[in-house]
């Protein structure tokens, strides 16, 4: 019998076995002694562009050591990390899942990288000999299993940051190096410069997770987090040599060029919001003008609101990863609407409910202030948020109360 298998998933598990290679061809060696590198060995800065996936979507740097004579063929990864890691996922939302160093031929990568339709590009780095063989022993020593593993930051410490960190320990004062000075963004607009492209949904959701910390402006040096910064600023860097200041880049050569990508979804998070955002205004318009009194919609709006403030709460101060906490996004997605919504009904009313309200309308007030610097997504939640709080506040006369004095049940008949 004859099994057709979709060319999909032929291409994920061939991606998959590379990267089984990869393992596999890089642990044997790191047992072995540190190679002396020949005179005419070389050492690159690989640049992947971003790929399709959330995890890849900002692209990746891998320093490759090459030398035809000794045969050595070693690409250095700072982004890995493994499926096999203990609580894996419960790592992976707090931010200790620890990442490390991975090393295999660079032809191996290229095809994996290939096979996701992204973009490579070498430079050459114009290296002494004597720092070649600093950097080669700098990785080397990094790949050592107990040295391998570190922690993960996205911003700060990632398979990007980590290559400058491993040149400046080769080439000591003789690098001249500035970082990225051609803009100056804050981490969360960087973000959006990426995200957004390849996916304006993970975009808007890794907006609402990162806080305060994320607006800061990222130094010339914090810019180079992202891969394609880093190869800028390598461009830009020099070296002093015995003959004055030279480029650090001697060379830049694309090794792979990716088919340009099919364009992202029609329904991005602005056009879903915006209508729905007209759609709660129509219907509340309709209520409103019918004088008819429901919050089935309420509970479903408030309640989506309550249940992302928990989540943003867990981020805060659940994780480590140091860019979700001051998440003034908790404003307008305030926990306590997770459950408290459900205490109102067309029937009755708790007498703490407008109190409540009238705190929940003053911080949606503040959270305005904060849109300038976020997703303008948000504009049409606050937007739905704000009428809705004006329709159940004007409804609340209508709502019946007991008399405390009689136990009755009689009309508020208080003005709004």
């Amino acid at each position: 019998m004859r099994i057709n298998i979709p060319g999909h998933v032929f291409r994920s598990f061939r991606r998959l076995c590379l990267l089984l290679m990869v393992v596999a061809i890089g642990i044997p060696v790191a047992f072995g002694q540190t190679a002396t590198l020949s005179s005419g060995a070389k050492v690159s800065l690989v640049t992947v562009s971003p790929g399709q996936e959330l995890y890849s979507g900002f692209g990746h740097s891998i320093l490759w050591v090459f030398d035809p004579v000794t045969a050595t063929d070693r690409a250095y990864n700072y982004g890995t990390f493994s499926f096999e890691t203990g609580n894996f996922y419960i790592k992976f939302l707090r931010g200790t899942l620890p990442y490390s160093i991975s090393v295999s031929p660079l032809s191996y990568q290229i095809e994996y990288y290939q096979g996701e339709n992204r973009s490579i590009s070498e430079q050459v780095l114009n290296l002494t000999p004597s720092q070649k063989q600093k950097l080669y022993n700098f990785l080397e020593n990094n790949y050592l299993p107990q040295n391998r593993q570190y922690q993960y930051k996205f911003f700060y410490d990632n398979c990007a940051t980590r290559m400058t960190t491993a040149l400046r320990a080769a080439c000591g004062d003789s690098l001249i190096y500035t970082g990225y000075t051609k803009e100056k963004l804050s981490f969360r607009q960087w973000i959006d410069r990426y995200a957004f492209k390849q996916n304006p949904w993970a975009d808007f959701g890794m907006d609402l997770a990162i806080g305060e910390p994320a607006d800061e402006i990222a130094t010339p040096e914090q810019a180079t987090f992202l891969p394609d910064n880093l190869a800028a600023a390598f461009g830009d860097a020099k070296v002093k040599t015995a003959n004055g200041v030279a480029p650090l880049v001697s060379s830049t050569q694309a090794i792979f060029t990716a088919a340009p990508n099919p364009p992202p979804s029609p329904l991005t998070p602005t056009v879903v919001f915006w209508t729905l955002a007209a759609l709660v205004l129509a219907f509340t318009y309709w209520q409103i003008r019918t004088n008819r009194i429901g919050f089935t919609l309420d509970k479903i709006l408030f309640g989506i609101a309550g249940l992302a403030g928990w989540i943003l709460v867990l981020l805060w101060f659940g994780t480590n990863h140091g860019v979700t906490s001051w998440n003034y996004d908790i404003l307008w997605a305030l926990p306590l609407w997770m459950p408290l919504i459900f205490f109102i009904s067309e029937k009755k009313k708790p007498g703490w409910f407008q109190m409540l309200l009238i705190f929940y309308g003053f911080l949606l007030l503040c959270a305005t202030g904060n849109v300038l610097k976020h997703n303008y997504v948000v504009i049409p939640i606050l937007l739905m948020l704000i009428v809705r709080v004006y329709y159940i506040n004007n409804s609340l006369s209508k709502i019946p109360t007991k008399d405390k004095t009689y136990g009755s049940e009689v009309a508020d008949t208080k003005n709004d």
